[in-house]
């Protein structure tokens, strides 16, 4: 029996690669650029699957074509509003992500940007490459203290609760959460946490808001300039989730007069292209989208694929069917 026919649209890692090469007939990606979506048209007239990242935009004109071969969208990665589901289900192509294996790794970065905003640590960095340091003063590049403030997690599902473990019980932090649902009371008590009625109630109460809600048209622009008002002057705002549930034009405006204490992104609308204004901030920290970029995640998010194609090619519903 043929072995179905795989198409990698990026470069993944080479422990990956190797075993879905024993298993599949598969085709890698040469150049690790994303395709065009008359690429993607083309690909699913040719392969039985198709193996995209977050990077890869297949909206409805990817998908504008009849009777494709392709019937199994396994995305490398969490989220999926890249893809149009509605679309892809009219075509009866299912489509899987990979949960779970990256939620550490993710939770650390967030730990990461939130110490990084909060003790300058980019401005630091940057006067020492360019020279400028003159040596230790007392009022030099002084920040924030981390340890037993308050953070706000707005999102609080895996990754959320990571971050509530390390900063609850590895820095003292006093833990309030908002989410769609009503979080188990259980689960609450293993942070000492409290979920707040909704957001603007959240966002007064916290020195660090962190974002860990999924993205898509249903939290476009969540932290606009009204909510960014509510959050207190020296809050710093933290988003590992996705680059749209942040008005960036606002947050630029609450940058520059102060209105909060300052921001870390990992993320951005629009990506790789970020608004030349974000660059200008010396109050913002940025990092390129490395939430799951440990060597462990990215090879444990495509064994999680593999594990979904398999299922598929078996008849069986995959693990992580998202639709």
């Amino acid at each position: 029996m043929a072995k179905p026919k795989v198409l990698v649209t990026r470069r993944w890692p080479a422990a990956v690669e190797a075993q879905l090469a024993e298993k599949f007939d598969v085709v890698l990606s040469n150049n690790d650029v994303a395709l065009r979506p008359c690429e993607f048209r083309e690909a699913f007239k040719d392969f039985d699957a198709v193996l995209p990242t977050v990077t890869d935009k297949i909206g409805p004109d990817a998908l504008e074509l009849t009777n494709p071969r392709t019937k199994l969208l396994a995305n490398y990665g969490v989220g999926f509003t890249h893809i149009d589901l509605p679309r892809a289900n009219s075509h009866g192509m299912v489509v899987t992500n990979t949960p779970d294996v990256l939620s550490e790794c993710t939770a650390d970065l967030a730990m990461t940007l939130m110490l990084m905003a909060a003790r300058r640590a980019g401005e630091g960095e940057r006067e020492i490459r360019a020279g400028r340091w003159t040596g230790w003063r007392p009022t030099h590049l002084v920040g924030t203290k981390v340890s037993g403030k308050t953070l706000g997690i707005v999102g609080f599902g895996r990754i959320g609760q990571e971050v509530a473990r390390r900063a609850h019980h590895g820095f003292g932090m006093d833990i309030i959460v908002h989410n769609r649902s009503r979080v188990a009371p259980d689960i609450l008590a293993r942070f000492n946490a409290k979920q707040a009625d909704d957001l603007d109630a959240l966002l007064p109460q916290c020195d660090f808001v962190s974002l860990h809600c999924p993205g898509g048209a249903e939290n476009r622009h969540l932290i606009n300039a009204r909510r960014l008002d509510l959050m207190r002057p020296g809050a710093f705002l933290i988003n590992t989730a996705r680059g749209e549930v942040i008005n960036e034009c606002d947050l630029v405006q609450a940058l520059t007069f102060d209105t909060i204490g300052g921001a870390a992104l990992d993320v951005f609308d629009g990506e790789p292209n970020i608004a030349q204004p974000l660059l200008d901030s010396d109050r913002l920290v940025m990092l390129p989208h490395l939430g799951s970029a440990t060597a462990e995640a990215r090879e444990d998010m495509g064994f999680r694929v593999m594990n979904n194609l398999e299922a598929f090619f078996n008849g069986e519903t995959p693990p992580d069917r998202v639709n």
